[in-house]
């Protein structure tokens, strides 16, 4: 019963399906009863599949005859599953096989994956309304993006026209993967800077290239020994006047589900006050969560 209802659901949310990247199925976001373990991506001929806590045996082998059968009429030709409850596994390939270059397409630009060998893929799907709004606002303007991990924000600010953009992660791995998805797209780097620094511990750094028109602030909620929301946002925040230009415009994410925008929006009043709160972004349609104060928060701040 439980594998039918996915298969009316997936039915109707694979409808139309090109080359760009959806996600087909969220459970993870209180919609779906009894189906919080899951989550399905449709990435051009790729059905991605992860499980973040283990079912029953027999209804998995339920659930993956379906997917199976599911797939003869879409446009996929493989199925990847992973394991997200067993840490630093490996995903299987489940039917087909894998090329050595895959990517996700949005709004026109690649970025390249791994399904195989890492639990984070390299790309995070309900970011896409937060790169769309700097994609929007981008041209002529310089940019510093914070906790940039594998740079998809650069690909949004320099195709529309950035005059800079300055990337900021601890991973070097990471940003090895920003300047692959920065000449995937064709794009030219001479404007574009990776940077290895600890956020924290690098400001004087960070500042050399300051004033910014725009900033961006996309933290994990934990990263151990380096970045702890409750405790090192604030550190970040109070310090934007110092290398924001006039009419600066922040975009400050938050993807804790125990904490709501006001944990934000308090903060800028306490250590950022020339800076307005001008509205919270929409998420994108398939990751609307039951409680949206659990789901990601994207936040528009601006100077004037």
């Amino acid at each position: 019963m439980l594998v039918e209802e996915l298969k009316i659901i997936l039915e109707h949310n694979s409808q139309n399906l090109g080359e760009e990247f959806k996600r087909v199925f969220h459970g993870r976001g209180g919609l779906y009863k009894n189906f919080e373990f899951l989550t399905i991506d449709s990435i051009d001929t790729i059905l991605n599949i992860a499980f973040y806590s283990q079912i029953e045996q027999s209804i998995e082998d339920e659930f993956i005859s379906m997917i199976k059968k599911f797939i003869e009429n879409t446009r996929h030709e493989t199925i990847v599953l992973q394991r997200r409850y067993i840490p630093k596994t490996t995903a299987d390939i489940v039917q087909g096989d894998l090329q050595n270059e895959i990517y996700a397409l949005e709004n026109g630009l690649k970025i390249k994956l791994d399904l195989i060998s890492n639990q984070n893929n390299g790309y995070f799907p309900d970011m896409k309304n937060g790169r769309k709004f700097i994609q929007s606002i981008a041209k002529d303007k310089k940019v510093l993006n914070l906790f940039s991990y594998t740079c998809a924000f650069s690909l949004s600010a320099i195709s529309a026209g950035a005059k800079s953009v300055v990337n900021i992660d601890m991973s070097k791995g990471a940003l090895t993967k920003g300047r692959t998805n920065q000449h995937l797209n064709n794009l030219d780097t001479y404007n574009v800077s990776f940077f290895p620094y600890n956020i924290l511990k690098s400001f004087s750094r960070i500042k050399k290239f300051s004033p910014y028109d725009i900033i961006i602030i996309d933290p994990p909620s934990f990263q151990k020994g380096s970045f702890e929301v409750t405790k090192d946002y604030n550190k970040i925040i109070k310090k934007l006047s110092l290398i924001a230009s006039t009419k600066c415009t922040v975009l400050a994410c938050l993807n804790s589900p125990q904490l709501t925008q006001e944990f934000i929006i308090d903060i800028f009043k306490q250590k950022a006050a020339e800076f307005t709160f001008i509205k919270r972004l929409e998420n994108v349609d398939e990751f609307k969560s039951l409680d949206e104060n659990r789901s990601l928060k994207n936040l528009i701040f601006k100077n004037y």
